[in-house]
């Protein structure tokens, strides 16, 4: 197949999930908050149609003060997207990390806007080098499966 028969584009953009807690409110607001962050990413696919893939950017951020949850925040920020005319192995990649690329600004924006709503100072996430993360993935599966 050759490259002029490669389509790729973007159907649509959307918060499929998210979650806020803040346990400790309103006493942590009256506190020094010295926040300790932890970041987990995760990546799921699932076909709707024969070119057709939505991509969920699964974004859970948990921050802790004196050892104790101060809030919890988790994003699915998801895209459909159109794809066809790519031989099999540059789908992987795709669909793992260029599509995640594209959805982590729009995921780190809701979790920036949540987070001030909810009374805490602006969260922004850190950018993200999904392609290293995806050949890590795939590292791991080839080990697992000698």
């Amino acid at each position: 197949m050759s490259e002029d028969n490669r389509a790729f584009s973007m159907q649509k953009i959307y918060v499929k999930d998210m979650s806020f807690e803040s346990p400790r409110s309103p006493e942590i607001f009256t506190q020094d908050f010295q926040p300790q962050l932890n970041v987990d990413l995760n990546t799921e696919v699932n076909k709707l149609g024969d070119e057709i893939f939505e991509i969920v950017l699964h974004v859970t951020a948990t921050v802790q003060h004196e050892d104790q949850a101060a809030f919890l925040i988790e994003v699915q920020q998801a895209g459909i997207f159109s794809i066809n005319g790519f031989p099999e192995e540059e789908m992987g990649p795709l669909l793992g990390a260029y599509c995640p690329t594209i959805l982590f600004p729009y995921a780190r924006e809701t979790v920036s806007d949540i987070v001030s709503r909810g009374g805490f100072p602006q969260l922004l996430l850190e950018p993200v080098n999904f392609d290293m993360l995806y050949a890590q993935q795939v590292e791991r599966q080839q080990a697992s499966e000698q």
